[in-house]
């Protein structure tokens, strides 16, 4: 089947598709955030919190329907510090620093480049809105996904608690010049294994 993707920004009935990924992604490692600590984060800054659609495109069964499969929150946070997991955001502290908080794929498509995908759009979105760097902590060996996407570990700064072993703090300075885009053609996407590359 051929897939149409679509990357939107989040809306407010995502929510319990958005908690039912970030559960299955983080329960095993102990990190689940819980709804209202997510949704606080979104609030924050909803210009940079994206969700990502898979729509059936030709050929596809005439019941099947689209389907959320993959969100990105993002907001804006100091350099070198970073939001407290389970823990609601009060209020945007001003930065030119935006911290990459949660980037999710569904179990069944990853490995297919949707996380680059969402990435791509926030380090498109972000310069026009006056972000200077991304960061974020790797969790769950997933460091290897983020370096290769232009990521670099940061000396210096603690492994965050409470976010689990092996956690790094890295960051990417953000290009200029990028387009957006919303909408891209995906031919076949097949089922394929879980992997940690696109969770973190």
């Amino acid at each position: 089947m051929t897939w149409n993707v679509r990357i939107r920004r989040m809306a407010d009935d995502d929510w319990e598709d958005v908690v039912g990924l970030e559960t299955r992604a983080y329960a095993a490692l102990g990190l689940s955030e819980g709804r209202a600590a997510l949704e606080s984060k979104a609030r924050i800054s909803p210009a940079t919190c994206f969700a990502l659609d898979l729509i059936p495109g030709p050929g596809a069964d005439p019941g099947a329907g689209a389907r959320l499969a993959g969100y990105l929150l993002a907001l804006p946070y100091p350099e070198r510090s970073y939001p407290g997991l389970a823990r609601r955001e009060e209020a945007a502290v001003p930065s030119r620093n935006l911290h990459l908080h949660d980037l999710v794929i569904a179990e069944d498509v990853r490995g297919r480049g949707l996380g680059k995908r969402l990435l791509g759009r926030l380090t498109a979105a972000a310069p026009g809105q006056g972000y200077e760097q991304i960061s974020l902590i790797a969790v769950g060996g997933s460091h290897t996904f983020w370096s290769a996407s232009g990521f670099t570990a940061r000396d210096g700064v603690e492994a965050p608690r409470g976010y689990g072993p092996g956690s790094v703090y890295m960051t990417m300075a953000l290009p200029s010049g990028q387009a957006e885009g919303d909408r891209t053609a995906v031919g076949g996407l097949p089922i394929g294994a879980p992997s940690r590359e696109e969770v973190g």
